[in-house]
């Protein structure tokens, strides 16, 4: 069980859970050894017991540890301990896509595209180097706080898909292409499919495919047609709804072939977004019936036995081939959410699968559908020409004169119909949350500004009061000021990223703050719009508070943003800057006590500045910690006669200092002791003092006729001292 403060691998210290999914819960956690915040992702109890699966989920995060992209998530390690299975990537400090999406209802196009196409170059580089995801969803899929996209769960996908569903399936059958909703065989073109699925709800803010169970969903995503985005969204461009389509056709030869393809239209939208360039592929251009097998159903155990032995048996009726197919789905998908084996699917048995008759059946549909929407459309005519009539006639006798009046019962017409009316009455405020007012209001037709004031009474978002009084008739667009509590301690900031400059610095300073803003060029955030702030929204503040919204001054290919370095072994750098334009300028050394050996402890440019395309950037590579300094404070004295029998007062001494690493520290000649030293800075903790004197040694004595005779000798000793740590 994870505890917070426990160290798994002997380096990484839990810190928080900031996450959970289906099959795992992730942690905020330091990275002791390198000095930095990772996520450390930590597979559940009931994964981590299935040896099937933890074999195939190691060997595919592993696979992924190899992928450098900066639109992906780096995995940086993979480890167990105490049947603990876990991997440590980078932590990107942001949100989903998923909560980016809610947050905003849906994102205009040139939003949606540029995180696409950033979403699309991490899946490239996966699949450039033979990794296929094979959930791509918008849950997985990261927005950092600096407006970067980067793909998560590489690996899991597979390691998943492969044995078991997890109990998070519901959110991934809402993106899961054709082919893996039937179980066979997928490739490059099933990331394609879910990314276009991706794309859609970021355009209309829902998904194109909903239902109640997993197999409802998984037989639309294989039998029914998929619905435009323009259907929802009006504006969205032609070129824009083009490439969801493309990406999103059932047959896998008629989408998109590689992410390079669909990077391409991506970026062409952007310059030529009501341009119809699309082009979608038939591979059936010939006219010809012909009879498709798709590379899943080769693959399946049995085929030939199966099938290739009765052609010609393929009479049944199309009801009871497609309840046969859902049965098939609802076992499988059920087997899959049990965590058991999928084992073979069958579509049917003793006849063609109905992919095999996808082109009769294809028309079939399609002369249904225009029955059905012909049809629709009449009834529809229809109704509206009715209510038009009943509303002239109660117009002209006179029902909608005033708002308390008319058969429909006063006031709640009113304020239901601001559409017909253009008027809209006043709501009871008082008392409520702050954000279900807002959203009320705002569903009425009308504006919403806000103003906070500190409460000791009224809980914090609570709204005390409004300056429209209940009942008053208002026209659609006129604006509600609601003085809403901040509660005993402050006022709760609003979230304002996202918004117009204008907007945001109108409402901060609405509440009382003091607002600063500054300029940044973003891939992903329209200019003007804010990219962050801080402090974050959704923080307890005190009114008049400073606060920075940094503003994105849309993209610049002339300029780009400097990565992290800090950390990375030399090598790695050359590859990081190269990614993105840059290289790697002049390396130095230094001492660091935070970074370990060998690694880049200091860059020239800080992480997130931007510098010109093709800037060299200089670092500095760690030597290790700093090493301990010590010093030397003494007084040296004479030789002593245990020392030095020959030494006699006043002889001439050579005194060398030497730390044990062997570096000289004093050296003088001397006639005189004591000899006072006093040396700082020593990078070792003991030494010796080494003493050489001179002295005359008899070598033939003296005698009644001649002198004696001496020559001169040298003589040395050691002293061994310890030296003290400053």
């Amino acid at each position: 069980m994870i505890k917070m403060g426990m160290l798994l691998g002997g380096r990484y210290e839990i810190l928080e859970k900031i996450g959970t999914g289906g099959m795992s819960d992730v942690y905020k956690a330091m990275d002791q050894k390198l000095n930095r915040n990772v996520a450390v992702k930590v597979l559940k109890q009931e994964f981590s017991e299935n040896a099937n699966f933890v074999s195939k989920f190691l060997v595919e995060a592993q696979a992924a540890a190899g992928l450098m992209h900066p639109n992906i998530v780096n995995v940086y390690d993979v480890g167990e301990e105490n049947d603990i299975h876990y991997i440590v990537m980078e932590l990107v400090e942001g949100i989903t896509l998923k909560k980016y999406i809610e947050k905003k209802g849906r994102l205009s196009y040139k939003e949606a595209v540029s995180i696409a196409i950033q979403v699309a170059m991490g899946i490239e580089a996966a699949h450039n180097n033979h990794i296929i995801h094979r959930d791509i969803k918008p849950q997985n899929i990261i927005i950092s706080g600096e407006g970067k996209v980067k793909v998560t769960d590489f690996g899991i996908a597979k390691a998943a898909t492969s044995n078991t569903v997890t109990s998070n399936v519901m959110g991934s059958v809402h993106y899961t292409s054709p082919e893996q909703a039937r179980g066979g065989y997928s490739d490059e073109k099933s990331d394609v499919y879910s990314l276009g699925i991706t794309l859609f709800e970021m355009l209309t803010g829902r998904v194109p495919f909903d239902g109640d169970t997993t197999v409802a969903i998984a037989i639309k995503h294989i039998q029914e047609p998929m619905p435009s985005p323009r259907d929802f969204v009006e504006e969205i461009p032609v070129s824009v709804e083009q490439i969801v389509l493309k990406c999103c056709q059932k047959t896998v030869s008629r989408r998109y072939q590689s992410m390079g393809e669909l990077i391409d239209d991506l970026k062409q939208a952007l310059v030529h977004p009501d341009e119809d360039f699309v082009q979608v592929v038939n591979p059936d251009g010939t006219g010809a019936t012909r009879f498709v097998v798709e590379p899943e159903y080769v693959e399946e155990e049995g085929y030939e036995e199966e099938y290739g032995e009765e052609e010609g048996e393929y009479e049944e009726e199309e009801a009871e081939e497609e309840a046969e197919e859902e049965e098939s789905i609802r076992f499988r998908t059920s087997s899959m959410s049990r965590g058991g084996h999928t084992g073979t699917m069958k579509l049917r048995t003793g006849r063609v699968p109905q992919e095999l008759l996808e082109q009769e059946e294809m028309e079939e549909e399609e002369n249904n559908k225009t029955e059905k929407v012909t049809l629709s459309l009449i009834v529809i005519v229809g109704l509206i020409i009715l209510i038009l009539i009943v509303y002239m006639i109660f117009r002209i006798l006179g029902f909608f004169e005033s708002p308390g009046s008319g058969v429909f019962g006063g006031s709640s017409i009113v304020e239901e119909s601001s559409e017909d009316t253009g008027q809209v009455t006043m709501v009871a405020v008082v008392g409520e949350d702050v954000d279900t007012v807002t959203a009320r209001l705002r569903a009425l037709g009308l504006e919403v500004a806000k103003q906070y004031e500190e409460s000791d009474s009224v809980s914090a978002g609570i709204v005390i009061s409004a300056d429209v009084s209940v009942g008053t008739i208002l026209n659609a667009g006129d604006t509600v000021t609601l003085t809403v509590s901040a509660g005993k301690e402050g006022v709760v900031i609003e979230d304002v990223t996202g918004l117009s400059m204008d907007e945001a610095v109108a409402l901060l300073q609405q509440q009382g703050f003091t607002v600063s803003t500054s300029e940044s060029y973003s891939d992903t955030v329209e200019k003007g719009y804010v990219i962050s702030q801080n402090p974050e929204g959704g923080q307890t503040v005190s009114k008049g508070s400073a606060v920075t919204v940094r503003v994105s001054a849309g993209s610049d290919d002339s300029t780009v943003r400097v990565p992290s370095l800090i950390g990375l072994p030399l090598g790695n750098c050359e590859e990081e800057l190269a990614a993105v334009g840059l290289s790697l300028g002049t390396v130095s050394e230094t001492y660091s006590d935070t970074v370990e050996e060998d690694l880049v402890c200091e860059q020239q440019y800080g992480e997130g500045s931007y510098v010109e395309r093709g800037t060299t950037v200089d670092v500095t590579v760690s030597l290790g910690a700093t090493p301990a300094s010590y010093r030397y404070q003494a007084s040296i004295e004479a030789p002593t006669a245990e020392e030095a029998p020959q030494y006699e007062s006043g002889d001439t001494v050579q005194i060398a200092l030497i730390s044990d690493s062997g570096k000289t520290l004093y050296s003088a000649s001397v006639t005189e002791f004591p000899v006072s030293i006093s040396i700082s800075g020593i990078t070792s903790a003991s030494g010796k003092i080494i003493m050489t004197y001179t002295y005359d040694e008899v070598v033939t004595q003296a005698t009644e006729s001649s002198a004696a005779v001496t020559e001169k000798k040298t003589a040395s000793f050691e002293r061994a001292v310890t030296f003290t740590e400053e």
